[in-house]
């Protein structure tokens, strides 16, 4: 069977780490495939490419709009959420705050003006600001809450974790975090041997269970997003994100959630 994809998109898939060979996840061009061999790539990844609808803003006042980042593309960059709306709203000096993985959606908060920017950055390094997030990850989370405090990078890295519902094989988790390091929550809960489903890069590199193939992305959701109001005193700025479908999908596929 041949797929039609051009070479450039299929390098982009394994890029991607969704390409998974007799269950093993595969992300080296040169991989070398032999008679009998099964290439599983998620259904959602084989139509990718397209640029995402209307991005839908959850909170805006005069500084600041946090919008509900779709997954599949950057905050920042060409082609990111940044660039995309600021030809949607018009305001062409919307700058990102902070910065949500490609594959990770939710919260995404953006500055209108640079002073609004300058405002919220000084904000973010008080660490008054309160991040969730949601993670639906592999095996049974034994503990109704706990906390991860493991330096990342040579910098301290916290993360509370508390548990919402769990099956045989999955467990849903709410996350808050006090700092901001590079991957941290999939670093962190894959350190206790929990990483989160559909994470190509710190997850399971073999699927046993065949429904983690078709798991499209990595199930990671920035939920809820609670800060002093950078530019208004005694103000509070906060915005909440519901959970996307192909997230409420994958509660389901592991026999959790409605």
């Amino acid at each position: 069977m041949k797929l039609a994809l051009s070479k450039r998109a299929a390098k982009n898939l394994m890029d991607e780490r969704v390409v998974w060979v007799n269950r093993k996840s595969v992300w080296m061009a040169h991989h070398t495939l032999h008679a009998g061999d099964t290439v599983e790539v998620p259904a959602s990844h084989k139509a990718a490419g397209e640029a995402p609808a209307k991005i839908r803003v959850l909170v805006e006042d005069d500084h600041y709009l946090v919008v509900d980042k779709p997954s599949g593309v950057l905050s920042v960059g060409e082609g990111s959420v940044e660039e995309l709306l600021r030809v949607q709203t018009g305001v062409p000096t919307l700058q990102a705050v902070h910065r949500l993985d490609r594959d990770t959606t939710g919260c995404l908060m953006f500055a209108k003006s640079s002073a609004a920017l300058d405002a919220a950055v000084a904000v973010f390094k008080t660490r008054h600001v309160s991040k969730v997030y949601q993670a639906i990850v592999f095996g049974v989370f034994d503990r109704s809450a706990s906390t991860v405090d493991q330096e990342l990078d040579g910098a301290r890295a916290v993360s509370h974790i508390q548990r919402e519902d769990y099956s045989k094989d999955a467990s849903f988790l709410k996350v808050r975090i006090e700092t901001g390091r590079t991957h941290q929550i999939r670093r962190h809960l894959a350190s206790i041997r929990h990483p989160v489903l559909g994470d190509r890069e710190h997850g399971l590199k073999f699927a046993r269970d065949p429904r983690l193939l078709t798991v499209p992305r990595q199930m990671l959701h920035a939920s809820g997003l609670e800060m002093p109001h950078p530019m208004q005193s005694g103000k509070t700025f906060k915005a909440h994100s519901p959970l996307p479908a192909d997230f409420r999908r994958c509660l389901r596929l592991f026999d959790m959630g409605k």
